[in-house]
């Protein structure tokens, strides 16, 4: 039995323990500094890791009531009398309220900071230095990280300072963020309670702006001065060029005022003075005029180009003005509205006129030419209304406003224009397509436009399928019916022609196509896929045209009856198709090749056609040897094509073929160790046979060929022909003499071809050291939704003139090449057949000098005609925040010089060196 005396002394002596324990814990040597400076008084310091519990539930933690009971063998019993009492209502009464006096200097809120190496707290000074390579005060939205911070209570300052090493070299500096704004600085003095501060020899950024002040006074926190400052777009710390003035003012991220400001170069000042400048920090839209730039034309003379005023009408539209003077009369002018709706649509218009005077007036050849040019583009969001779309891409002018533009040989030389709109609706079986197009050819004038062009089709439905089948379906429910109708306008004018209307009303043509295909689908049979097809096709035309021989005048009259005509035709077919695979395997497990494989598609297919055209197909001698042609009255003046003559009923047929293989890389033994590489996408050839040919036709059909290879993934090869079974006579017809007779080893004459073939190889970038050469595909500026026509041809003249801007100086070398050849033999009425061939070349390629330079060209040469007709060559070199680019094109009609010399930041693109020349020759 444990009396009164002992039960509290073993109480206290438990107590004493606890808290030697505590006390203990936290002297271990692992324990830095980290505190929290209350609002209340200097005096009052918190641990920072604590700061979050309250007092009364701290005092309420270390006086809470011991328990009666002790886990362990041995029990206590206590008699009420003696124990403890469990009520703690007396205690929460002097816990819950902690009385203290606020000290007027408090901030008003908590200032948190920590230090890495010690903290010295000066309690009569109040003050607190905080020492460490990185010490941290944060106090609301500020942040200050230097190796010296020292907090005066009585002031509310906040000091920070750089530190240096033994030998005097700074090893770190403070570094001051709030919100956007961040710097770097020698000193740093800021008021907690005004929030005012100021710092010596300060770094920081605004935007793409790298900016240095000597002194630099925050007043608010958007507003601060600089004293002796300079701001550039180069990001050493002694800049390759800056703006210097003595006064600046900055609005945060906004724009920066300055007073007298001028240029300096590597330190050098320049003694060009401006009284003030006004400069954006910001990438966000801004009216304002729009700088010109000065240039010479042999045509045109002296020039002041692209003057313009940029002005945002709301948070959807903007507009840009643009015009331009030259000396010898000539004038552009340019609108170009855009806008934008997230999430609804986006688009630009533009509109261009020019005016020029060619030669001077007075002389017997003076002459004025006046063109405007309409582009047009929008897109819109595919969310804004499912189901619904609107495109539209117009690029519309005057034939002669290409070749005018002044120092644009690429646009010079373009002679095609073409531009669609496009509606579309589709419902849940069926969609609707009204679309608009333009093609013009500007070198003929001729202006070809539809409009509108209507389709309407329905998808495949099964009508003997039920609503709710249950089980395998009846072969009859897979029989499926579909409608495809297409309609369309087509007109035609010459822009340099009068009475255009005219034009357009002699031209007007009209017609209706109408499609509908059952189909039938079966389950594979074995290795063989069987599926039979009926279709019936019905078009409307407008013009009939009948060729007949003038014996008395010796040649081939025309005559044209327009109205409204129909034809129609309905056919059946049965086709099988199947697919058959070879495999080459080595022999040798660790071979480089590893495998060849080779599909083979065959595709065989019986099809019968009726004729229901007999009476629109006729024979007409074309020549004075009495050769004979057999024509259709709807072969010249409409818009879809005529039927096949005579009924048909014969065999189709066809076949593909694949090859690749796949390969080991010997070197890498991961993942990319066994590559697939295509040798033949495919080569395929079909025709077919008329069991049903009269003794004017020709049984056996025309070969279409036609290759498909990206050649071991670095070489692009398309081609395509048609062959003729048939053989021709002396004067060029075709004779009913298959060519096999006379040269068993062909597959016919060949009367159309054309073979493209196109690579880019580069070397591996400097950077990694890759010595693999690769392929990229795009050879070309993508031409971007966003960009009208206009925009895109300025941007690619910018590129041009400017090639220093867009060099990749990591890249060695590159080349790309393309080859094409076009070869065809038509037989046209009634000069009979007419040959044409033509092949040319486009080439270019990139060296990298040096690091820093780098020398590129481009050419283009017709080698049927043996001219080149455009080369140019550029040379470019990076000055680091500047770049340098010469341009040259010698060779061509339109010849040009330009050097030119421009800051790398988008934020100065304007402000830059720039010497341009062209030159016209015939």
């Amino acid at each position: 039995m444990i009396n009164k005396f002992s039960a509290k002394y073993i109480l206290a002596l438990m107590i004493v323990i606890v808290c030697i324990s505590t006390v203990q814990s936290r002297n271990k040597k692992n324990y830095h500094p980290s505190y929290t400076l209350s609002t209340s008084s200097f005096d009052t310091i918190i641990p920072a890791k604590k700061k979050n519990i309250p007092v009364d539930k701290k005092l309420k933690s270390e006086n809470d009531t011991l328990p009666q009971k002790i886990v362990g063998g041995d029990t206590i019993h206590l008699n009420k009398k003696d124990s403890l009492s469990t009520d703690t209502s007396a205690l929460k009464k002097t816990a819950d309220t902690l009385k203290y006096a606020t000290s007027k200097n408090a901030p008003d809120t908590v200032i948190e900071y920590t230090a890495e190496d010690s903290m010295v707290v000066n309690v009569p000074a109040k003050t607190i230095t905080l020492y460490g390579q990185k010490a941290t005060t944060d106090y609301k939205d500020n942040n200050l990280v230097a190796p010296i911070i020292t907090l005066d209570q009585q002031t509310g300052n906040i000091t920070a300072s750089i530190k240096r090493d033994s030998a005097g070299k700074v090893i770190a500096l403070p570094t001051y963020t709030q919100g956007d704004f961040k710097s770097e600085s020698d000193s740093i003095k800021f008021n907690m309670k005004s929030g005012k501060g100021i710092t010596k020899s300060t770094y920081t950024t605004q935007g793409e702006m790298y900016v240095y002040g000597q002194t630099i006074k925050k007043v608010n926190n958007n507003v601060f001065y600089a004293y002796r400052g300079r701001f550039t777009t180069c990001n050493l710390d002694t800049p390759h060029f800056a703006f210097v003035s003595n006064k600046i003012k900055f609005i945060n991220n906004k724009v920066a005022i300055t007073g007298p400001v001028h240029p300096e170069f590597e330190g050098v000042p320049v003694p060009i003075y401006f009284r003030f400048g006004i400069y954006p920090l910001n990438q966000e839209r801004h009216s304002g005029l729009l700088e010109p730039t000065f240039t010479t034309n042999q045509q045109r003379g002296l020039g002041l180009e692209n003057l313009g005023y940029y002005k945002v009408i709301s948070d959807y539209w903007d507009v840009i003005f643009r015009g331009s003077v030259y000396s010898y009369g000539g004038i552009m002018f340019s609108v170009n509205p855009r806008y934008k709706k997230n999430y609804r649509y986006s688009g630009t218009f533009s509109f261009d006129y020019q005016r020029f005077n060619n030669n001077f007036k007075g002389d017997p050849d003076f002459s004025r030419n006046t063109s405007y040019h309409i582009a047009w583009t929008h897109s819109m969001d595919t969310k804004a209304r499912p189901g619904v779309s609107f495109t539209a891409n117009v690029n519309a002018g005057s034939s002669k406003y290409n070749r005018n533009v002044p120092d644009a040989p690429l646009l010079n030389y373009s002679n095609q224009l073409q531009s669609s709109i496009a509606y579309s609706k589709t419902w849940k079986s069926s969609n609707l397509t009204v679309t608009a197009n333009h093609n013009q050819n500007t070198n003929l004038g001729i202006i070809n436009i539809n409009l509108p062009d209507v389709a309407y089709n329905v998808a495949t439905i099964y009508p003997f399928r039920k609503k709710e089948s249950a089980g395998q379906p009846k072969w009859y429910e897979n029989i499926g019916i579909a409608y495809n109708g297409s309609a369309q306008n087509r007109f035609s004018f010459y822009d340099t022609l009068p009475n255009i209307f005219q034009q357009i009303k002699d031209t007007l043509q009209f017609g209706f196509h109408h499609s509908v295909p059952i189909s039938l689908s079966l389950p594979q049979i074995g290795a063989f896929q069987i599926g039979p097809a009926v279709s019936y096709d019905e078009t409307w035309f407008q013009t009939k045209t009948r060729f007949t021989w003038d014996t008395a005048r010796q040649k081939l009259d025309t005559s044209v009856q327009k109205g409204f005509y129909t034809a129609r035709q309905m056919s059946f077919g049965l086709n099988i198709s199947t697919r058959i695979f070879g495999l080459i395997t080595a022999k040798k497990k660790d071979a480089k090749i590893i495998a060849i494989r080779h599909e083979i598609t065959p595709t065989l297919g019986l099809s019968y056609r009726p004729e229901f055209n007999k009476n629109s197909f006729y024979y007409a001698q074309y020549d004075t040897a009495g050769h004979k042609q057999q024509f259709s009255v709807y072969q010249r003046n409409n818009i879809f094509n005529p039927y096949s003559p005579g009924r048909f009923g014969g065999l189709t047929f066809g076949i593909d073929n694949n090859i690749s293989m796949k390969v080991r890389n010997k070197k890498d033994t991961g993942q990319n160790a066994i590559k697939k590489i295509s040798i033949l996408d495919g080569l395929s050839i079909n025709g077919s046979y008329n069991f049903f040919a009269d003794s004017l036709s020709f049984p056996l059909s025309d070969f279409p060929v036609s290759l498909r290879t990206n050649l071991f993934n670095k070489i692009n090869i398309t081609a395509s022909g048609i062959l003729d079974p048939y053989e021709i006579d002396a004067q060029g017809h075709r004779i009913k003499t298959l060519v096999w007779k006379h040269k068993i080893l062909t597959l016919g004459r060949l009367i159309t071809g054309n073979i493209s073939m196109s690579t880019q190889l580069q070397g591996g970038t400097k950077k990694d050291g890759s010595k693999t050469t690769e392929l990229t595909s795009n050879t070309s500026l993508p031409n971007d939704i966003g960009y009208t026509q206009d925009q895109y041809d300025a941007e690619a003249a910018y590129i041009r003139n400017n090639p220093g801007e867009f060099t990749d100086f990591s890249i060695p070398w590159s080349v790309n090449l393309s080859y094409s050849l076009t070869y065809s033999k038509n037989f046209i009425v009634p000069q009979g057949y007419v040959t044409s061939f033509s092949q040319n070349v486009n080439f270019g390629g990139t060296l990298g000098i040096t690091k820093k330079w780098q020398a590129s060209v481009n050419g283009y040469y017709n080698i049927t005609a043996g001219q080149l007709n455009t080369i140019s060559a550029t040379l470019s070199r990076d000055m680091h925040c500047w770049s340098l680019g010469i341009s040259l094109s010698p060779v061509g009609i339109y010849r040009y010089f330009s050097i030119n010399i421009a800051p790398r930041s988008a934020l100065l693109r304007d402000l830059r060196v720039n010497r341009t020349r062209s030159f016209y020759n015939l």
